[in-house]
């Protein structure tokens, strides 16, 4: 008979397997020393004081991971100029740039005459936000603009472009391979699989099968019969969802010379 496996080596089997396949889902922290910066320029009033310092700080602490400056602009437009080109202008203005004038930038401008709100990105961020990827932010959090919950929104819109800029581009980050409650689900019954098959060999092999008491000589299928009853069909109406905020649109280019990828919507 084989010896059996310590269960605390099965244990610790498992929990290494479990660390080796979540590892990739814990972010890496990199604190940058780079001197803070003003990324919110809320000239709407949308936002308390205390709202913007904690927006500023969340920016300046995702941007020097990503090397791209998250930008917000709210704005009355009382010229009621174009939001796309607005965007355009203030990029052009600022000469925005994570590390130097007209650099990797993405901006997230309100337009509170129009009720519009517009997605750009510069340079690196042109790359890794494409036009699909700024939809996907732009929906994500358009019913909080819609509901004038401006913190909780910008909030996202910062957190969801440091994580799509983690992704290489023309990948869908919305994969639910790259989901990380799924990835831990596959883990847990990888290792539960794993466990398993130690703890079944662990207590010797089973030799008997159907084969040992089956006279081959003298089996055999005695009879079958196939049925067919019928066959139906159903037809149902699809309807397509288009509640997306009224979006449409795409990126550009300045007057300035700089490309950018885009999307636009209302709230």
């Amino acid at each position: 008979m084989r010896k059996r496996t310590p269960l605390v080596v099965v244990m610790a089997t498992l929990i290494l397997l479990m660390i080796t396949l979540v590892a990739p889902l814990i972010p890496m922290s990199s604190a940058s020393a780079a001197e803070s910066k003003n990324l919110i320029y809320d000239e709407a009033n949308l936002l308390s004081e205390q709202d913007k310092v904690e927006l500023n700080a969340l920016a300046n602490q995702y941007g020097a991971e990503r090397q791209t400056d998250f930008v917000i602009l709210t704005t009355n437009n009382a010229e009621n100029q174009d939001i796309v080109l607005l965007t355009e202008d203030f990029y052009d203005k600022q000469e925005l740039g994570y590390d130097k004038k007209f650099g990797n930038a993405v901006i997230l401008t309100m337009d509170m005459n129009n009720r519009e709100v517009y997605l750009a990105g510069f340079y690196k961020a042109k790359e890794y936000l494409s036009d699909q990827r700024l939809d996907s932010i732009r929906n994500r959090i358009t019913s909080e603009l819609s509901s004038g919950d401006y913190k909780l929104a910008f909030e996202k819109y910062i957190e969801l472009s440091y994580k799509y800029m983690g992704y290489e581009p023309g990948v869908n980050p919305n994969n639910i391979l790259f989901n990380g409650w799924f990835q831990l689900g596959v883990s847990v019954v990888l290792g539960g699989i794993v466990v398993g098959m130690m703890t079944y060999r662990s207590g010797g092999r089973v030799t008997v099968n159907r084969a040992t008491y089956e006279d081959s000589s003298n089996s055999s299928v005695i009879d079958r019969q196939d049925r067919y009853i019928r066959t139906t069909v159903t037809k149902r109406k699809i309807e397509k969802n288009n509640n997306n905020g009224g979006g449409g649109g795409g990126g550009g280019t300045s007057r300035g010379g700089h490309s950018h990828s885009g999307s636009r919507g209302s709230f």
